[in-house]
C-alpha cells in the first residue's frame, strides 16, 4: 500500500477500497520501524494523526466531495509554523517552540483533507547541503544509511523515499527541496517565486526562500503544488496569479514543439562521469519523446555560488537577528545578574550551531559600513545579470535542463569540515533561486547504484512546463527500467534500508 503513488491512494480512498485511517496507520508503521535509524521525524503524534484521518473518512462517509489528496499522509518540513507541533527549525534556539498559529501552505494542506502527520528534520534554519547541522541528529539516505540524503530539506525528502509518507513540504533557497530529491530519488520542484506563500514559514534568506513539493511522481508533486500555491495577501511577494493546471502537463505524453536548452555552463570539472552519463542518456530520451536540444550558454551562471552565498548570509543574519533570548525561544544566562546584551550573547552561543555562526558572521560582515557596496551590493548586480541570462535563453528555447547536482549522495562526514565542498552542492540548482524562476529535480536513473536527477528550469509563472517535462522522462526511464526508479531501493544489499 505505501508504495503506491498519492494519487493512486487517493483514488483508492474515493471509491471505496481504502480508508485513510488504513492508509494513516501503515505509513506511522513504517516510520515506526524506520525513524530510529534515518532520524526524518523530528516531531509525529499516532493519535492526532488517526484523529485527522478518521474525519477525512467520515466526511466521505457522508457523501462530502473532496480533493483527490484527500486523506493522504503528508510530511511537513520544520520551518513551518504549525500549532499542533513543535517548530524548531532544527535549533537549538527554539526547541520546543509550538507557534500560535499555521503557516499558509499548513492551512491549504489542512483545507484539502490531507494528514499532516508530523515534522521532518532539515539543516538548522535551513543552512546546508546535507541535513548534518540539524541540532537534533543528521538524516540518513534510505538508498544507504552511510550517506547524507542532501539538505536542507533532506528529512522531507528521506520521508518519501523511505515510504514514511507519499508527499512532504520542503523550502528551497539555493536548491533545498531539489538537490536532497536528486539524492534520493525523489521529485523536488522550487515554484516560482511567489508562487506560494512564505506566510509562516522561518525566513531564513527572504528574497530567495520559496516552498514546494517533494514527491515520488511528477502527478504527485503536481497535486500537491496546486494545493499549496495561490495568492496569499499576508505574504508581501506573493503572485496575484491562477493556479496552472499543473497536473494536467505532468501527464502529457510528448515533447512535441518543445525547444529545452541545455546550459554549457554546468558539465564539466567536478561532476561525476556517472551523473553526466545518466544526464545524456535523459537527453537522447527527451529527444526521442520530440523535443528539440539547443546548447545554450549562460555566461553568469559561474558567478551564481559566489554571490549567493554573499546575499543569502546577508539576508541570514538579518532575519536570525530576531533570535536574541529576549522575545521567545531559548534563553540562557538570564538570572538577574547578566545585563540584556550579555543574556543575548549567552543564549546566541548556545542557541546556534556551528554553520549558522558561521553564516551569520559572513553575512554580518557583507553589511557592515565600509563594505556594503563591495560585497552585497556587488552580489546583487551579479544576480541582475544571472537574471538577464535567464531572460535571453528563454527567449531561445522553453526550458533549460542540466544535472541536479555535480555528484550523488556523499558519506556522512565527508565534507562537513570543508564548508566550499559543501556549498558546491548547490552549484546547478542557485541561479534558479537567484533568478525566481521555476525549477524542479526528476530521477534520471543510477550511478553505481545510487540516484540522479535531471533540473528543469523554466520562466517564472511557467511551472507547468517543468511538470510536462518531468513528466514524459518519468514515463520513458519507467519504459526502460521496466518499472519506478524506487524499487531499486527495496534490494537488501549493502547499507541500504529494506523496505
Amino acid at each position: 500500500m505505501i508504495t503506491k503513488s498519492a494519487a493512486e491512494l487517493g483514488r483508492l480512498m474515493a471509491s471505496g477500497e481504502l480508508t485513510s485511517e488504513e492508509l494513516t496507520r501503515a505509513c506511522l508503521a513504517q516510520i515506526d520501524a524506520l525513524n530510529p535509524a534515518l532520524n526524518v521525524f523530528l516531531a509525529y503524534d499516532a493519535e492526532h494523526a488517526l484523529e485527522q484521518a478518521r474525519a477525512i473518512d467520515a466526511r466521505r462517509a457522508a457523501g462530502e466531495e473532496l480533493g483527490p489528496l484527500a486523506g493522504v499522509p503528508v510530511g511537513v518540513k520544520d520551518n513551518f509554523c504549525t500549532t499542533d507541533f513543535p517548530t524548531t527549525c532544527s535549533s537549538r534556539m527554539l526547541e520546543g517552540w509550538v507557534p500560535p498559529y499555521d503557516a499558509t501552505v499548513v492551512e491549504r494542506l489542512r483545507n484539502a483533507g490531507l494528514i499532516i502527520i508530523g515534522k521532518t528534520n532539515l539543516d538548522e534554519f535551513a543552512m546546508g547541503s546535507s541535513t548534518e547541522t540539524s541540532a537534533f541528529g543528521t538524516t540518513r539516505n534510505p538508498w544507504d544509511t552511510g550517506r547524507v540524503p542532501g539538505g536542507s530539506g533532506g528529512g522531507s525528502a528521506a520521508a518519501v523515499a523511505a515510504f514514511m509518507v507519499p508527499l512532504a513540504v520542503g523550502s528551497d533557497t539555493g536548491g533545498s527541496i531539489r538537490q536532497p530529491g536528486a539524492l534520493t530519488g525523489t521529485v523536488g520542484v522550487k515554484a516560482t517565486y511567489g508562487g506560494s506563500s512564505r506566510y509562516g514559514m522561518v525566513a531564513m534568506a527572504s528574497s530567495l526562500d520559496q516552498p514546494g513539493p517533494c514527491a515520488r511522481t511528477a502527478e504527485d508533486a503536481a497535486l500537491l503544488q496546486e494545493v499549496i500555491s495561490g495568492h496569499d495577501p499576508r505574504d508581501s511577494a506573493s503572485l496575484d496569479l491562477p493556479v496552472a493546471d499543473l497536473v494536467g502537463a505532468s501527464q502529457a505524453t510528448d515533447l512535441a514543439g518543445m525547444k529545452v536548452g541545455i546550459v554549457t555552463e554546468f558539465r564539466g570539472d567536478g561532476y561525476e562521469q556517472g551523473v553526466l552519463d545518466r544526464f545524456h542518456e535523459a537527453v537522447e530520451l527527451l529527444r526521442e519523446a520530440g523535443a528539440e536540444i539547443v546548447e545554450v550558454s549562460c555566461p553568469h551562471f559561474t558567478y551564481a555560488l559566489p554571490a549567493y552565498y554573499l546575499i543569502q548570509p546577508a539576508e541570514l543574519s538579518s532575519n536570525l537577528a530576531r533570535f536574541d533570548g529576549m522575545r521567545y525561544g531559548l534563553r540562557e544566562g538570564d538570572d538577574g545578574t547578566r545585563s540584556a546584551e550579555q543574556v543575548m550573547n549567552l543564549t546566541r552561543e548556545k542557541g546556534f550551531g556551528r554553520e549558522g555562526k558561521r553564516r551569520i558572521i559572513i553575512g554580518t560582515y557583507a553589511l557592515s559600513a565600509g563594505y556594503y557596496d563591495a560585497y552585497y551590493g556587488s552580489a546583487q548586480k551579479v544576480r541582475s545579470l544571472i537574471q538577464a541570462d535567464f531572460a535571453k535563453a528563454f527567449e531561445q528555447v522553453d526550458v533549460l535542463i542540466s544535472p541536479t547536482t555535480p555528484t550523488t549522495a556523499f558519506k556522512v562526514g565527508e565534507r562537513t569540515q570543508d564548508p566550499m565542498s559543501m556549498y558546491l552542492a548547490d552549484l546547478c540548482t542557485i541561479p534558479s533561486n537567484m533568478a525566481g524562476n521555476a525549477s524542479g529535480s526528476f530521477p534520471s536513473g543510477l550511478s553505481e547504484g545510487l540516484p540522479t536527477g535531471l533540473q528543469v528550469m523554466a520562466p517564472p509563472a511557467e511551472d507547468a512546463r517543468i511538470y510536462r517535462v518531468g513528466g514524459v522522462l518519468e514515463r520513458a526511464l519507467e519504459a526502460k527500467w521496466g518499472g519506478p526508479l524506487w524499487r531499486e531501493m527495496s534490494q537488501p544489499e549493502g547499507s541500504k534500508v529494506v523496505l
